[in-house]
């Protein structure tokens, strides 16, 4: 439920800076994943990839970055680095 919610929050992101371009399609997304978020790049990208089904990002490159640095100000985050718009 957690994954749920996290990545239909993304994808209003996504498809809000996509529209604000006036994009038809997102080709790629960027993301950060800090060390204490509980959750792991596969498996973000497996909840990424089920989520956007339907959407403006469906099919887009997903570029993860993944911290290993507990001590990070936002170690508990993931946050949306990029959006590359077609």
């Amino acid at each position: 439920m957690h994954e749920h919610s996290l990545i239909a929050n993304l994808l209003s992101r996504i498809d809000a800076v996509a529209r604000e371009h006036s994009a038809t399609r997102v080709v790629g997304v960027s993301v950060w994943i800090g060390a204490l978020a509980h959750i792991s790049a596969s498996h973000f990208r497996e909840h990424f990839e089920d989520g956007s089904r339907g959407s403006l990002a469906q099919g887009a490159r997903l570029d993860i970055e993944v911290s290993d640095d507990p001590e990070h100000p936002q170690a508990q985050d993931i946050l949306l680095r990029s959006v590359e718009v077609g």
